[in-house]
């Protein structure tokens, strides 16, 4: 699906000046039903301008009409050339600068909430380095004093939709790391079993075994008295 140019901006123009609904506009900007709640609130992409997709002919003033009466239609981009392929990702995310100085604090959150997420999920998250993770994890980040973790939703530096795929492969990875445990521990409980089994048969032998002792002195102890 073709999306528009500017996609923060143009959803923040979109917030500011119709009635459409965060769905609507988070379907036609290709984001996140939360970033668009979060961009109303003030709290994502605070910093960006809005931009108008009517005067950028990408939106009819009709269309967005259309769409506030109806609020299960979609918006419909006019195709512009220059929005072919901008759902690709191409090398390393781009972060601008006004959030670079945010990172430490994302990894702080990711970190603390995630302890064993990987650093190559971080980098992708957040798009820092691995010395950057490792000074953040082991608390020798020269401005870690200062460092709040923070949700990385709510800085701006990734997607819900990103953030929760990359904690279902953590989910998986804790469940397939557990397996090995609990099998050694079934062949645990399976070998005492055997074991107290073997005991128990050992058990009624030596009882089976006294019964006959038993019986063999009675015996020669009758046959005595009987000769005498």
């Amino acid at each position: 699906m073709a999306l528009p140019l500017m996609r923060k901006a143009t959803a923040v123009w979109l917030v500011e000046n119709t009635s459409l609904t965060f769905m609507q506009i988070a379907n036609f900007c290709g984001l996140h039903e939360l970033e668009v709640s979060g961009i109303a609130d003030g709290e994502v992409a605070s910093g960006i301008r809005g931009m108008d997709p009517i005067t950028s002919n990408q939106l009819t003033l009709e269309e967005i009409k259309r769409c506030e009466l109806d609020p299960n239609s979609k918006l419909e981009l006019i195709i512009n050339p220059a929005t072919i392929g901008e759902t690709k990702r191409r090398g390393p995310r781009y972060t601008p600068l006004s959030k670079r100085q945010d990172k430490p604090a994302a990894i702080a959150w990711l970190v603390k909430f995630y302890p064993e997420i990987a650093d190559s999920q971080i980098i992708k998250l957040v798009g820092t380095t691995k010395p950057t993770i490792k000074a953040v994890r082991e608390r020798s980040h020269w401005n870690i004093t200062n460092i709040v973790p923070t949700d990385p939703v709510l800085l701006g530096l990734c997607k819900q939709v990103e953030l929760d795929s990359a904690v279902v492969k953590i989910d998986k990875k804790n469940i397939t790391s557990n397996m090995p445990i609990n099998i050694t521990q079934k062949e645990d409980f399976s070998s005492a079993s055997e074991n107290r089994k073997s005991l128990n048969d050992l058990e009624k032998k030596s009882l089976d075994l006294d019964k006959d002792d038993l019986l063999k002195n009675a015996e020669s102890i009758f046959q005595k008295n009987g000769n005498n």
